[in-house]
C-alpha cells in the first residue's frame, strides 16, 4: 500500500537531512559486495575443499559471494600477508589454521606479527590429521613403520604441503618422539604432495583427513594412524597414534581471521553467520564426511584457541629443530 504523499515527502526529507555518513548506513547493510577469502594454499588441498564448502553455505546465508582465492607460499605467510595488509573493512578475510601459529615461532621474521595485526573471526572446523603410507611401504600399523623406519634410516621421505603446515610440524613432532628419521620434502601445498605420495615418489604423509580420507576408503593409500587424542569416524577403525606412541597428539582447527581494525560490527556479523551455518545439518553431515566437526566459536574464543596454539607449537619446533625451507 503506498504511503500518502505527505508522510513520503517526511520521510524524505528526514533522510536528507541525516549525515552523509548516516544516510550511507541507512541505505547499505553489510555485505554489499563480494567478500575474498584468501585460502594460503593450492587449490583442491584440504584447506580449499573446507574454505569452498563452507563459502557456498555463507554466500548463501549472506547473499553476497565468498570467492576463494588461493595465495600460495612460505608456509601459509604470503596468503596470511596479503590478508592482514588488506583494508580493514570486511570484504578481505583469511583462512586459518595451525601453520599460523606455528609460523610464529618457526620463521625469525615475518611482515607481520599474527595476533597484533589480526582480528579473530570465527572458528570453523575441527579434525585430525591421519598418518598415509603408499601401499608398497611395508607396514600395516604404527609400530610396524616405526620398526621399518629404524631398519631404513634416512631412506623414507615425508611429504608435507609446506615447512611450518601442521602437516610438517605432525612429522616432526611423530620423529622426535619415536627417534626415526625421515628426510622432510616440502611442496607448495598439499596437492602436489599427494601426487608424489600415490606414485610413491614420496612414502609418508600426516595429511589433513579431508586431503586423504578419499584415498583411504579407494585403497590408493593405507592409513596408519590418527594424530588426534581419539579415532576419527570418518575412519573409525584406524587407531590413534597414540596408542601406540604415548602423548602423541596433534589436532587440527580451521578458522577466520580479518585484518586488525575491522569494525566489530562486521565481525559480529561474519561470526553470527558462520555459526548459524556449522549448525545446518546438511553442513555438519558434509564435513562428517571429510573427517570433521563444526567448531563453533565467538570471536573471543578463537582467539584465546590461537594463543593457546602459538604456545604449543613453539615448544615443538623449538624441539624438533623445524626451520622454514
Amino acid at each position: 500500500m503506498a504511503l500518502p504523499r505527505r508522510q513520503f515527502l517526511h520521510l524524505v526529507g528526514m533522510a536528507a537531512a541525516l549525515p552523509a555518513v548516516s544516510r550511507i548506513a541507512w541505505a547499505q547493510t553489510y555485505p554489499t559486495r563480494p567478500i575474498h577469502w584468501i585460502v594460503s594454499f593450492t587449490a583442491g588441498g584440504p584447506n580449499d575443499t573446507v574454505a569452498r564448502i563452507i563459502g557456498q553455505y555463507l554466500s548463501e546465508r549472506l547473499g553476497q559471494q565468498f570467492v576463494i582465492e588461493n595465495k600460495v607460499g612460505a608456509g601459509g605467510n604470503i596468503g596470511m600477508a596479503a590478508v592482514l595488509s588488506s583494508p580493514p573493512d570486511g570484504y578481505t578475510i583469511g583462512f586459518v589454521a595451525p601453520n599460523n601459529a606455528i609460523n610464529a615461532t618457526l620463521y625469525d621474521k615475518l611482515p607481520f606479527d599474527f595476533v597484533r595485526d589480526s582480528a579473530p573471526v570465527a572458528g570453523t572446523m575441527l579434525l585430525t590429521n591421519v598418518m598415509v603410507v603408499h601401499p608398497d611401504v611395508p607396514a600395516k600399523t604404527v609400530a610396524e613403520f616405526i620398526a621399518y623406519a629404524k631398519a631404513n634410516p634416512g631412506k623414507i621421505n615425508m611429504a608435507s604441503g609446506g615447512s611450518g603446515t601442521s602437516v610438517h610440524l605432525s612429522g616432526e613432532l611423530f620423529k622426535a618422539m619415536t627417534g626415526i628419521n625421515m628426510q622432510h620434502v616440502p611442496y607448495r601445498g598439499t596437492g602436489a604432495a599427494m601426487q608424489d605420495l600415490l606414485s610413491n615418489r614420496v612414502q609418508v604423509m600426516f595429511d589433513n583427513l579431508p586431503g586423504s580420507v578419499g584415498h583411504i576408503k579407494t585403497g590408493a593409500l593405507r592409513a596408519l594412524g590418527v594424530t588426534a587424542g581419539k579415532r576419527a569416524a570418518a575412519i573409525p577403525d584406524v587407531p590413534t597414534i597414540g596408542e601406540t606412541v604415548p602423548g602423541y597428539e596433534a589436532v587440527v582447527w580451521y578458522g577466520i581471521v580479518a585484518p586488525k581494525g575491522t569494525p566489530a560490527e562486521i565481525v559480529d556479523t561474519l561470526n553470527a553467520a558462520v555459526n548459524a551455518v556449522l549448525a545446518d545439518p546438511t553442513l555438519k553431515a558434509r564435513l562428517a564426511e571429510l573427517g570433521g566437526e563444526p567448531m563453533p566459536m565467538t570471536p573471543a574464543q578463537f582467539g584465546n584457541l590461537i594463543a593457546d596454539e602459538i604456545e604449543k607449537w613453539a615448544k615443538v619446533v623449538k624441539f624438533s629443530g623445524a626451520k622454514p625451507d
